[in-house]
C-alpha cells in the first residue's frame, strides 16, 4: 500500500482514559518463518494467528510463486503445502515484497541456494534500503545477485546450483541477514555455521529446531555460534502465532503516557530477544504486569497489563539492549517525552537504514512538537518534560513508515494539542488494525 496508495493524514487528538483488551495482530517475524518454513516442508503446515498485513501476505503469494500451495480458511486458519528443501520452482513473474525488508531479506535466503533464479521488487520504500548486507554472504553459498546501485531493489538473484557450506560472522547486529544465511544454508551440503557477536532475535533457530532441523546454538568466545545441518527433511508443523510485541508496542505506550488508562494485551511474544522495551519502560517506572505466563510452540508468553504511570523518569539504554528492541525505539522516543529527564538511546545505527531514517524521522517530529532531541550518526537522546508538559501541535513527515506513524498517533493521545501525520497509509503494512482496535480502546484518531 505505502508507497503506491493515496496518501492517508492522520491526526489523534487527546484522549480520555484508554481502557479494554487489545488483541494486536500475530508477530510479524514468526508470521514470515512459519510461511517461508512451511513451504520448504514436504506436506501441511497449519497456521493460526498469522498475521495477515500486507508484508507477510506479499511472503505468502511470494512462496506460491516458488511453487507452495498456500490457502487460508474462512475462519482466519492458513495452510501451507510446502515443495521440501531444495524444491523451489523458478517463478514465473517478479517477485513483490511491499515494504517488507524481513520478506525479502528470508525469501532471497531460501532460495539462494537452489538453481533458480527470480528478481525481487518493493515499493518506494523497500527499493532504497540495501540489500547487500545479505547478497554478500549468499554469494559465498554461489549464489549471484544484480541489482541496482548501492545494492538495491529490483534485484535478480540466480541461485547456486551447487551450493557450498559457508561458515559467516555478522559484521551487523542484524536478525534478517543471520536468517537469510540459516535459510540457504538449509539447502547446502554439510554445516553452515553463523556467528553473531550481539544475540538477535532468535526466532528462526527456534522454528528451525520446531520443523526439525538439527542447529545448535553456543557462546564462545567469539559469540554466538549458530551451526545447522544442511539438507534436512523438515516435517511439517502446526504453528500458534503469538501477538507481536512490536505492535503490542503502541496501545503499552499509549497507556502508559494517557491518564487513567488500564489497558490488557493478551497472548503478547516474550521471547528474550524482542522484549527489550517493556524492561526498558519498566526501568523508566512504568506501571507493567505480566500476567499467565505460558510456552506456545516454544515461544514464551504472557498476557501485558499496563497502567497510566505519571511519574516515568529518563534512562540510559543500554546499547547491548537494541538488537531487543530495534523496531520499538521509536515509539519509545515518544515516552520520553513524557517522562522528566533525559532518555540515551545508544548503539542504534541501524535504525538509520529501516524503512526510513528512524532517527532522523522522529527527531524532527519531536523537535515540531516541542521536545528538544540531540543525535548523532548511532545515537539519540530524548530530553523529557514530564507528563501534561508536551505541547504537541505538528504535522510529522511518516517517511513511508508505519512505525513512525503509529508513533506519533499514540503521541498526540497526551499532548496539549493534537498532533497529525502527512500519510498513514503504510500502518497497514503491519498493523492493520490499529485504527479501530484504537478506538475502542478510547483513542480519537481521524482522518484527513
Amino acid at each position: 500500500m505505502s508507497g503506491h496508495a493515496t496518501p492517508v493524514p492522520m491526526t489523534s487528538h487527546r484522549s480520555g482514559p484508554l481502557s479494554g483488551r487489545a488483541d494486536v495482530p500475530g508477530d510479524k517475524s514468526i508470521s514470515h518463518r512459519a510461511l517461508i518454513l512451511g513451504a520448504l516442508c514436504v506436506g501441511e503446515t497449519v497456521i493460526t494467528g498469522l498475521l495477515e498485513g500486507e508484508d507477510v501476505l506479499d511472503t505468502a503469494k511470494a512462496m506460491r510463486a516458488f511453487g507452495g500451495e498456500v490457502t487460508r480458511d474462512g475462519d482466519g486458519t492458513w495452510h501451507v503445502h510446502g515443495v521440501g528443501v531444495g524444491g523451489f520452482a523458478e517463478p514465473e513473474q517478479v517477485i513483490d515484497c511491499g515494504n517488507s525488508g524481513t520478506g525479502v531479506r528470508l525469501i532471497m535466503g531460501a532460495m539462494a541456494t537452489s538453481p533458480i533464479c527470480a528478481t525481487f521488487t518493493g515499493d518506494a520504500s523497500l527499493n532504497k534500503r540495501p540489500m547487500a548486507r545479505v547478497t554478500d554472504p549468499l554469494a559465498l553459498f554461489g549464489a549471484q545477485a544484480v541489482g541496482r546501485a548501492g545494492g538495491r531493489l529490483p534485484m535478480t538473484v540466480v541461485g547456486a546450483a551447487e551450493p557450498v557450506p559457508v561458515r559467516y560472522q555478522v559484521p551487523v547486529p542484524s536478525a534478517q541477514v543471520k536468517s537469510a544465511v540459516l535459510l540457504a544454508g538449509l539447502n547446502a551440503p554439510g554445516e553452515t555455521v553463523v556467528i553473531e557477536k550481539e544475540a538477535t532475535r532468535d526466532h528462526t533457530e527456534r522454528m528451525l529446531a520446531g520443523f526439525g532441523a538439527e542447529v545448535t546454538t553456543e557462546v564462545t568466545e567469539e559469540g554466538r555460534v549458530i551451526t545447522l545441518t544442511g539438507q534436512p527433511e523438515l516435517i511439517p508443523q502446526s504453528i500458534v502465532v503469538p501477538r507481536d510485541p512490536s505492535s503490542a508496542a503502541f496501545p503499552v505506550c499509549a497507556a502508559i503516557i494517557t491518564p487513567g488508562s488500564d489497558v490488557l494485551v493478551p497472548g503478547i511474544g516474550l521471547n528474550p530477544t524482542r522484549a527489550g522495551l517493556f524492561t526498558t519502560l519498566r526501568e523508566m517506572g512504568a506501571d507493567l504486569e505480566y500476567e499467565n505466563l505460558r510456552e506456545e510452540g516454544g515461544e514464551p508468553m504472557a498476557d501485558l497489563r499496563a497502567r497510566f504511570s505519571p511519574d516515568l523518569k529518563g534512562v540510559d539504554v543500554p546499547p547491548e539492549r537494541a538488537a531487543s528492541m530495534i523496531d520499538e525505539y521509536p515509539v519509545l522516543s515518544v515516552v520520553a517525552g513524557f517522562a522528566r529527564g533525559k532518555t540515551v538511546m545508544r548503539g542504534v545505527k541501524e535504525l538509520r537504514v529501516k524503512e526510513s531514517d528512524r532517527i532522523e524521522a522522529m527527531a524532527a517530529g519531536l523537535r515540531a512538537g516541542g521536545v528538544t532531541v540531540e543525535d548523532g550518526p548511532d545515537w539519540w537522546i530524548v530530553h523529557g518534560l514530564g507528563h501534561g508538559n508536551v505541547p504537541g501541535g505538528q504535522t510529522c513527515s511518516s517517511h513511508l513508515d508505519h512505525r513512525i506513524a503509529m508513533s506519533f498517533m499514540v503521541m498526540g493521545m497526551a499532548t496539549q494539542d493534537p498532533v497529525s501525520v502527512d500519510d498513514g497509509s503504510p500502518i497497514a503494512t503491519s498493523f492493520p488494525i490499529f485504527e479501530p482496535l484504537m478506538a475502542t480502546l478510547g483513542a480519537d484518531i481521524r482522518r484527513g
